[in-house]
């Protein structure tokens, strides 16, 4: 009788230990299953907001990650708990002290090809040469990731092996080297710029990066839009960073393959800004240059629809005879700062009214801006068509119908974003440096497709044709 009394029992036991094991076994599969799939470094499922916000899922990825002693190669470790993670990784050429800080009168010690920037940190000169001066910024940003203590806010690191690296850096000073030293010095033919492009071709197009991707993951400086006159048409697989593309051929130059950076403004940022929509005077600002070639041509014609008006301030100016501090006064009183197109589609005037809080209003039809990709200029910007500009009482009709409540949220607006566009070392999270660097990022998964499509048949080509695939010159080249 016990006997038969217990034989149920047991069965029921045996039933709910096998299914016990089962889940048990099955969730341990699904465990070892995702975290191969991590390992892999698949994203579309497994980031998903169901899997990353998984406690459990939690709990087991951070004790595989705490586990030293198992067989996990050391750089998937790395990659997994690294603060290096999401930075961009730039190998950076180690160009003879001539075609950068020398430029800037830097001597150091006939050994190093860099300043030691913890005892020295060479000058860049000041007034208009500053607006141009973007490659000194981003050379000091990498130098200077390799012994900073905290790598918080930074979105590049300089990596010492070209394998390891997303792209690859020339550090050619190429805007200061067009500013001081393309005049023609006597029994010279051709000027030291000229001459520096001509080294500067032959050392990258001879590096074993450059011979691997055909230069597609090489980022060069031409900021000033004379800069590179020479090698321009030589480099050009190669990410240019630019101030527009007014001075280049869409073959040599496109807003698909470069960077557009913002200029340095050279007027003083309106620091601890308490001023309002009735405090700022004058209603519409421009001071420059009126007579202008090419697109801007405009200028005047603006300038003749403006000048009698009373609350408009539009006049000729200069970088002499306090010319800067004229303007840093006229736009942090201002309202409304005109940004018209000149000899190419853009100016520093843009940032100058950015750091002044004074609305810009951009008449310019082929400007191209910084990091638009990601930054909405319509929220803090008056964008005018030249065709509309140059209407009788358009413009100046547009500027009044402006309300106080919607200044108020442009100029508010204006105070949020203006650190985007700031140059500074050390560089600060988020800043003009950072923002590049982040934009370059975005178009590494670009570079990568085009490098591995050249790729396809490189194998089986001659050396001639491998040299063909490398370079392959654009349509309608000169």
């Amino acid at each position: 009788m016990g006997g038969d009394r217990c034989a149920p029992r047991i069965g029921l036991l045996s039933q709910r230990s096998m299914f016990c094991f089962f889940t048990l076994a099955s969730l341990l599969f699904i465990i070892s299953w995702l975290s191969i799939l991590r390992s892999t470094g698949r994203p579309n499922f497994l980031d998903s907001p169901l899997l990353t916000n998984s406690k459990f899922l939690g709990v087991f990825d951070n004790g595989v990650r705490n586990r030293s002693n198992d067989n996990v190669p050391r750089k998937t470790i790395l990659v997994k708990c690294g603060n290096n993670k999401d930075r961009l990784k730039v190998y950076m050429y180690d160009l003879p002290p001539v075609f950068h800080f020398a430029l800037l009168g830097w001597k150091g010690d006939g050994k190093s090809v860099w300043p030691d920037l913890r005892t020295e940190v060479p000058h860049y000169p000041g007034g208009l040469n500053s607006q141009h001066s973007i490659e000194y910024y981003l050379t000091l940003d990498l130098l200077s990731s390799e012994f900073a203590s905290n790598l918080d806010g930074r979105s590049a690191i300089r990596v010492r092996n070209s394998s390891e690296a997303d792209v690859i850096f020339v550090p050619f000073f190429s805007c200061i080297s067009y500013n001081r030293f393309s005049r023609l010095n006597p029994h010279q033919k051709g000027t030291n710029n000229n001459l520096l492009q001509q080294k500067l071709v032959k050392y990258v197009t001879a590096q074993e990066e450059w011979k691997k991707s055909g230069g597609r993951d090489h980022i060069i400086l031409a900021h000033h839009p004379n800069s590179l006159l020479d090698a321009r048409n030589q480099l050009w697989p190669s990410m240019f960073i630019l101030s527009d593309f007014g001075r280049y051929p869409p073959n040599i130059a496109n807003v698909e393959k470069d960077i557009i950076a913002p200029y340095k403004h050279v007027i003083k940022s309106y620091v601890n800004d308490t001023s309002d929509f009735d405090s700022r005077p004058t209603l519409l600002f421009f001071q420059g240059a009126i007579y202008r070639k090419d697109g801007g041509i405009i200028r005047q014609e603006i300038y003749y629809l403006l000048k009698e008006e009373k609350d408009v301030h539009f006049s000729f100016g200069t970088v002499q005879k306090d010319g800067i501090g004229t303007a840093t006064n006229g736009m942090h009183s201002s309202k409304f700062c005109l940004n018209i197109a000149g000899d190419t589609p853009s100016s520093n005037r843009l940032f100058d009214a950015i750091a002044s809080h004074c609305v810009p209003v951009i008449i310019s039809n082929e400007i191209e801006l910084p990091y638009e990709d990601v930054l909405d200029y319509s929220e803090f910007c008056i964008f005018v068509r030249n065709s509309d500009a140059v209407k009788e009482n358009f413009l100046i009709n547009l500027v009044r119908s402006i309300s106080r409540d919607e200044w108020t949220r442009m100029w508010t607006r204006l105070q949020e974003i203006e650190h985007l566009f700031e140059y500074q070392y050390p560089s600060q999270k988020g800043d003009a440096v950072q923002m590049i660097w982040q934009a370059v990022a975005r178009k590494v998964p670009a570079i990568r497709l085009k490098v591995h499509r050249s790729n396809r048949y490189s194998r089986f080509q001659s050396p001639a044709e491998k040299h063909w695939i490398s370079f392959p010159l654009p349509r309608n080249f000169p």
